[in-house]
C-alpha cells in the first residue's frame, strides 16, 4: 500500500501538466440532422455541408509533424439514434489506393483506411475503435492495454458505406448509440481520427500526432463537442437465435440431427452500464482456433473469441504487463476444457462505468458433460477506480471451478500509474499487483505478486518486470503456464529513424532490440533464460522488411521432456544459441508474405524451423492466404519432423457477404480439417451463418508383411445453420 501511495503522490506532479495540455487539445462541434441520412458514402445530404469539419490532420509517419500529402476532411452528424461520421479522403498526386479486404474485422493496418476512436466516458482510459477501408470492410475493437493495443475480437452493431471518386474515396460510418456505452450528461466526448495512405506508408492523425503515441491513446484525443442529450428508449435488446445442425461424430456413428434455440438479451442500466443475459448459448459460428506447433513444455495461450464474453472485456483486464504469462481470469476457462466444449446453460453479466469507477461482474452456469465435468456455477467481479489523470487502482475476485472442485476462489488487487506526459511528451507506466487463491486439495504456496515498469516510446522502448508465482498458484478460472517460478524480464529497444540512406537503402525505421528473460524456481535456482538480440531489423520506406536475430538460450530440465512422439530430452542443464533470418514483402503488394528460418543448436541436438506466411490478393473478391511451418529436429534421442499447414480462401462478395474456407493439417495429430463459413449480414441487426466442418484422420493400418502404413479415413463432419436477429427497444 505504501508503494501505491508513493505512485499516486509522484503522479500528482504530472497531473498539472496533463490538465494544462488537455485545454490545448483540438476540438470541433458535432452537427445535428433531422433528415434521414442515406448511408451510401456520398454525403450528398444538405446537413453535411452545414456542419464543422476537421481538415487539419498532421503527419505522424514518415515525418512527425509533416504536412499530409493528401487532403482529408471529416464531419460528424448526430441523429436521434446514431452518430454518423463522414470522411472524404483524396488521393495523393500520382498514387493509387491499396484496398483488398472486404470481410468483417479484417486487419486493415496494411491497407488504406480511416480509423475513428471514441472516448465516450471522457476518462482517457477506455474507448471504441471503428475503421473502414475503401472497399467497405469494417473493423471494430475496444481500446485495450491502456491504449497500447486493440481487442479486435469485440463486435458491435454498426454500418458503413464507401464510394470511390475521381479524387479518391469517401465513407459514411453509422454508429448506433445503442451499440456503445457512454457517461450520462456528457456533451463532449473524446475523439480521434487517423488515416493510413498505404502506398506512401503514410499515417496522418488529428490529435496526438506524435510517433510516441498511438491513436488509441485516448488521453491525448481531441474533443467532439456540442453533443445533444441522447434518447435511448427502453434500452432493451433481445436477440434470439435458431441453430440447426447435422453430422457424423465418427466413422461408425449414426447421423446426429439437432435443433437449438438460444437467446441473448441486453438491458441498459442508464447510459453508463449494460446488463447481459445469455440462455442456452451457442458459439458454433465462432471461427476455429489456428493450430500451432508447440516445442515448449508449457501450454499455449489462445484468445477469447465468443461474443458474450467479449462485451466489456477491457474492464476485466488485470495488472500491467502480464501478457500471456499470467491471467487471474481468462474467460476461455468457462465452457472450454482443453479442446472439449462444455455447454453454457445461462450467463449473466453487468459492466460499465459510473463516475470514475469501472466495474464488471459475470456469473455463468455450465452443464454436465459425462466423464469430463459436472454442472458448475462460476463468477468473477472486477472493480477499477480511476485516479489522477490516467492511473487506476482495482481489485478482482473469482468463484467456482470448471471441473467442480470445491471451495475455489481467487482475490487480488492492482495499481497502475500511467502518464503520457513524462518528461513532457513521453509515456511511462508503473504497476504493482498481488493475487491469492485456494481450493480443496490444493497444496503449495497459492499466491502471486509482481511489479513492472514500461517506457513505451518511439525511439527508446524499455520494459522491466518481476513476477513471483507460488507452486500452488493454479487459478481455476485463470491461465498460468508456469507456476512455482520467479520471472524476470528486461527489454531495451533502440528504434532510430535514419534521415539518410543506409548502404543505399531507404530505411524507415531500425528496431535494434535486446529482450532478456530469466525464470528461476522459488529458491532462485535458474530454470530458463533467453537473450533475444536483433542487431538488424529494418523496415524500408517501401514497407518491405528484413531481420537477423541471435538468441542465446538456456533450459534446465528436472525431468524428461517429450518434444515429439517417441523423442524425449533427458534431464540436465542445456545452453545453446539459436539464430533467425526473416524477410517480408510489404502487404501493399498483391502478393505479400514473410519467410522465417530459425536454425542452430537445440538442447543437445539441432533444430531447423522454416515458416512461411503469404497472401495472394488478385482482387477484393478473392484472397488466398497460406501459413506453413516445417520443423526438422536432429537429436541424440531421436529425430523428428513436425509439419503444420493452413490455407484460407476468402471469397468476399461484399462487406456483408463472405465465404471463408480454412484448411489445416498437422502431422502431430495426423488430422486434416476444413472449416468453411458463410457469413451474411442481411441487416445490421441480423446475420445468417452456414458452417461446414469436415475432418479426416491419417490412421495407421497394417500394410504389407512387417510394415505399417497410414491411410486417410473419414473422422467426422457437421453442417450447421444459424440465424440470429436483434430486436431493439
Amino acid at each position: 500500500m505504501r508503494f501505491v501511495l508513493a505512485l499516486l503522490a509522484a503522479g500528482a506532479l504530472t497531473a498539472r501538466a496533463q490538465d494544462s495540455t488537455a485545454a490545448a487539445r483540438p476540438s470541433f462541434r458535432a452537427g445535428t440532422s433531422r433528415e434521414a441520412i442515406q448511408l451510401d458514402g456520398d454525403m450528398r445530404e444538405a446537413a453535411w455541408h452545414s456542419v464543422d469539419s476537421i481538415t487539419t490532420l498532421t503527419q505522424v509517419e514518415p515525418v512527425q509533424g509533416g504536412v499530409p500529402r493528401a487532403r482529408t476532411v471529416v464531419r460528424v452528424l448526430v441523429t436521434a439514434d446514431a452518430l454518423i461520421v463522414g470522411v472524404r479522403a483524396d488521393n495523393a498526386p500520382g498514387t493509387s489506393l491499396v484496398s483488398f479486404a472486404r470481410n468483417r474485422d479484417a486487419d486493415l493496418s496494411n491497407e488504406d483506411n480511416v480509423k475513428v476512436v471514441l472516448d465516450t466516458y471522457l476518462d482517457g482510459r477506455s474507448g471504441y475503435v471503428f475503421a473502414v477501408n475503401p472497399a467497405g470492410a469494417r473493423y471494430d475493437a475496444l481500446v485495450a492495454n491502456r491504449g497500447e493495443g486493440e481487442d479486435s475480437n469485440w463486435d458491435a452493431v454498426w454500418d458503413a458505406a464507401t464510394m470511390r471518386t475521381a479524387e479518391g474515396w469517401s465513407a459514411e460510418i453509422r454508429i448506433p448509440l445503442k451499440s456503445i456505452l457512454f457517461r450520462r450528461g456528457l456533451t463532449t466526448w473524446g475523439l480521434n481520427v487517423q488515416r493510413r495512405i498505404q502506398r506512401l506508408q503514410e499515417t496522418d492523425r488529428w490529435a496526438g500526432a506524435a510517433q510516441n503515441l498511438k491513436v488509441t491513446h485516448v488521453a491525448r484525443a481531441g474533443r467532439l463537442t456540442d453533443l445533444p442529450p441522447f434518447e435511448l428508449g427502453v434500452g432493451l435488446s433481445v436477440r434470439p437465435a435458431v441453430t440447426a445442425r447435422a453430422g457424423y461424430a465418427g466413422p461408425d456413428t449414426t447421423l446426429d440431427r439437432r435443433g437449438d434455440l438460444s437467446l441473448d438479451a441486453t438491458q441498459r442500466v442508464g447510459a453508463n452500464s449494460l446488463a447481459s443475459l445469455t440462455l442456452n448459448t451457442d458459439f458454433a459460428e465462432t471461427e476455429v482456433d489456428t493450430r500451432r506447433t508447440n516445442l515448449t513444455r508449457f501450454a499455449l495461450f489462445f484468445p477469447e473469441k465468443r461474443t458474450f464474453f467479449l462485451e466489456g472485456s477491457d474492464i476485466f483486464d488485470f495488472g500491467l504487463g502480464l501478457g500471456e504469462s499470467l491471467r487471474p481470469f481468462h474467460s476461455r476457462s468457462i465452457g472450454l476444457l482443453g479442446s472439449q466444449r462444455v455447454p453454457v446453460r445461462a450467463g449473466l453479466k453487468i459492466n460499465g462505468r459510473e463516475g470514475s469507477t469501472n466495474f464488471g461482474a459475470l456469473a455463468v452456469r455450465t452443464g454436465d458433460v459425462s466423464g469430463l465435468a459436472p454442472a458448475s456455477t462460476m463468477g468473477v467481479v472486477r472493480v477499477k477506480q480511476n485516479v489522477l489523470s490516467e492511473s487506476s487502482v482495482g481489485m478482482i475476485a473469482t468463484l467456482g471451478d470448471p471441473q467442480g472442485r470445491r471451495r475455489s476462489w481467487l482475490a487480488g488487487s492492482d495499481a497502475t500509474f500511467q502518464t503520457s506526459h513524462f518528461r513532457g511528451d513521453k509515456n511511462l507506466l508503473v504497476g504493482v499487483w498481488g493475487v491469492a487463491m485456494d481450493r480443496d486439495s490444493l497444496a503449495g504456496r497459492n499466491g502471486a505478486f509482481g511489479v513492472s515498469a514500461d517506457y513505451p516510446n518511439d525511439v527508446v522502448d524499455v520494459f522491466a518486470s518481476y513476477k513471483w508465482l507460488g507452486d500452488g498458484f493454479l487459478p481455476s478460472l485463470g491461465f498460468v503456464p508456469r507456476p512455482g517460478t520467479q520471472q524476470f524480464t528486461l527489454n531495451a529497444n533502440y528504434q532510430p529513424r535514419p534521415r539518410r540512406p543506409v548502404f543505399g537503402l531507404r530505411v524507415r525505421q531500425m528496431f535494434n532490440e535486446l529482450q532478456t528473460s530469466l525464470v528461476t524456481d522459488l529458491d532462485s535456482k535458474w530454470e530458463s533464460y533467453q537473450v533475444f538480440m536483433a542487431p538488424i531489423n529494418w523496415r524500408l520506406e517501401s514497407g518491405d522488411r528484413f531481420e537477423f536475430n541471435i538468441v542465446p538460450t538456456g533450459e534446465r530440465l528436472t525431468e524428461a521432456f517429450e518434444i515429439a512422439d517417441g523423442v524425449s530430452i533427458t534431464p540436465g542443464a542445456y545452453h545453446f544459441t539459436r539464430f533467425r533470418l526473416e524477410g517480408g514483402l510489404a502487404s501493399k503488394r498483391k502478393f505479400s508474405g514473410q519467410y522465417t528460418w530459425r536454425f542452430g543448436p537445440f538442447y543437445d541436438g539441432r533444430l531447423d524451423q522454416i515458416q512461411i506466411t503469404s497472401s495472394w490478393k488478385p482482387s477484393a473478391l478473392f484472397i488466398v492466404e497460406l501459413n506453413a511451418e516445417h520443423d526438422i529436429g536432429r537429436m541424440p534421442e531421436g529425430n523428428f519432423t513436425k509439419d503444420l499447414i493452413g490455407t484460407r480462401v476468402r471469397v468476399n462478395a461484399s462487406p456483408d457477404l463472405q465465404v471463408n474456407s480454412y484448411v489445416q493439417y498437422d502431422n502431430e495429430s495426423h488430422s486434416f480439417g476444413t472449416n468453411t463459413r458463410l457469413r451474411w449480414t442481411f441487416s445490421p441487426l441480423g446475420e445468417l451463418f452456414v458452417v461446414y466442418n469436415h475432418n479426416l484422420s491419417h490412421d495407421l493400418v497394417d500394410g504389407a508383411v512387417g510394415r505399417v502404413d497410414r491411410r486417410w479415413a473419414f473422422a467426422s463432419n457437421q453442417l450447421l445453420v444459424k440465424v440470429q436477429y436483434a430486436f431493439r427497444y
